[in-house]
């Protein structure tokens, strides 16, 4: 048997490579990883594990600065070297031996070096070396080779070196002036860090601040981003960009308005990492998103399966969600679907069924770690309108429940529930306030499970707890 010859081969060994290769070793069938950069992707070094590092130390400042008797103990200021350090060995010092290892623990072979398909079933790897290696799949190849910073067409942009979110994620210094292009989940977040960590920061949120969020989620971060120092210049677009000669940056708004940073991150959205992985041997495009069927099958533009139904996408590169959680998600259902194939087993493609991503569509978690934090599930009001659903929107006063007001003198929060009034279950939960972070997971059990409302009034929160704000709006709904 060729020793390059396996089941499965995945491309991408970020967190949903590794949970797909990990699923299909797991089912009985063999697979191999390719990876060009580190092993544990976007997410370990230079997205979720860093950021949240910085993020958590200025939260449990402010958290311990609420509580009087913990705020009489404080004795000084956010030790900014200090989160730096910790940041670092959250991102294992940008060395990927710990997660190789676990590869090798789980019997997945890795092949360092870029993937490309070059024809049916077979993916060719390019070393640093230059030495080109054949692998062959058996059943199917995985593509998970996730998604870029997206750089917009702005004059003089791609000139002055911007940071991304990677650039943000593993600064070696905080900037004193740190200007902000975006209004999103990544933009509100490093707009919170570094004005927590001591940079002057201007945010130009040309949409707004978390605009896919409910309004008030977006208003509160907005005002609380302003309260931290914040610029956060609402509608301001970037019409030209320079750097001059003592490195300051130079961005000029529509409107003739300037912003001067030392340096400019560009926060606006993601771009599909598929310009040079082989897809035009399959007669796709390369450098565009991959569409997906139901059971995560990449599919043409007539929805059926391309190069006979062998290749496979996982994670942001299918846009249906980008987001870590979601993308493992995909990737237990994508190396579960393909082990029964091989072995000519039952597809459980159902909504809801072990092979689908059915959550993908209705019940995506989501915690945006900034002050306030903002966790959320499912649809927001609008989004429930927008799809035809007839609902009622109940609001409740996160802070008039005796959880909150002890766990932080002067808390302040609110917490939305979207119930779908036809079926009498519901569609949508968000919750904003200090530390909603771990509140989130029963909101999304009970939209994922459709428990009707009528036996959630059973389910009774712990008192004095923040839960308790469950109670509160199944009142309000019962009113």
């Amino acid at each position: 048997m060729d020793a390059n010859t396996y089941d499965v081969i995945v491309i991408g060994a970020g967190p949903v490579g590794e949970n797909a290769a990990d699923r299909v070793v797991q089912g009985g069938l063999s697979a191999a990883i390719v990876e060009r950069e580190l092993v544990g992707g976007e997410c370990s070094y230079w997205a979720c594990m860093p950021t949240k590092a910085l993020l958590r130390s200025t939260a449990a400042l402010r958290a311990a600065r609420q509580v009087p008797g913990a705020r009489e103990a404080m004795t000084g200021d956010l030790d900014v070297a200090a989160v730096l350090r910790r940041r670092d060995s959250f991102a294992s010092h940008w060395k990927d031996d710990g997660q190789a290892s676990w590869l090798d623990s789980a019997g997945i072979p890795l092949h360092r070096g870029h993937g490309r398909i070059s024809s049916e079933r077979v993916v060719e790897v390019t070393g640093e070396d230059g030495v080109v290696t054949s692998l062959t799949a058996r059943h199917a190849v995985v593509v998970a080779t996730g998604s870029a910073a997206l750089l917009p067409d702005i004059p003089g942009l791609s000139e002055v070196a911007p940071w991304s979110s990677r650039e943000a994620a593993a600064a070696r210094a905080v900037p004193e002036r740190l200007a902000v292009m975006g209004g999103g989940v990544v933009a509100s977040e490093m707009a919170t860090a570094f004005a927590a960590l001591g940079s002057s920061v201007t945010m130009l949120a040309r949409d707004g601040v978390l605009p896919l969020a409910e309004p008030f989620a977006g208003e509160r971060v907005t005002a609380s981003l302003r309260e931290a120092g914040v610029s956060v210049l609402l509608g301001a677009e970037a019409a030209a960009v320079k750097r001059d000669g003592d490195g300051t940056v130079h961005i000029t708004l529509t409107t003739g308005e300037r912003v001067e940073a030392d340096e400019l991150l560009v926060a606006i959205g993601r771009t599909p990492n598929t310009q040079d992985i082989g897809l035009g041997a399959v007669g796709l495009t390369p450098g565009t998103w991959l569409t997906v069927d139901d059971t995560l099958r990449v599919v043409g533009d007539d929805g059926a399966p391309t190069s006979e139904g062998w290749l496979y996408a996982a994670g942001d590169v299918n846009r249906s969600v980008l987001l870590t959680h979601q993308g493992k998600y995909q990737a237990r259902a994508v190396g579960d679907v393909i082990v029964a194939r091989a072995k000519g087993e039952a597809v459980e493609d159902r909504p809801w069924g072990r092979h689908v991503a059915t959550a993908d569509d209705r019940a995506v978690p989501q915690v945006v770690f900034t002050e306030p934090e903002i966790a959320s599930v499912g649809l927001t009001a609008a989004a429930a309108e927008a799809a035809g659903l007839r609902i009622r929107v109940v609001d409740h006063d996160l802070a008039a429940v005796a959880g909150s007001a002890l766990h932080a003198d002067g808390y302040q929060g609110h917490a939305r529930m979207v119930v779908d009034e036809d079926r009498k279950v519901i569609v949508g939960f968000t919750l904003v306030g200090p530390d909603v972070a771990e509140l989130l997971h029963a909101a999304t059990i009970a939209i994922v499970g459709e428990v009707p409302l009528d036996r959630l009034w059973h389910a009774v929160p712990a008192f004095p707890t923040i839960s308790e704000v469950w109670l509160r709006l199944l009142e309000a709904y019962g009113r």
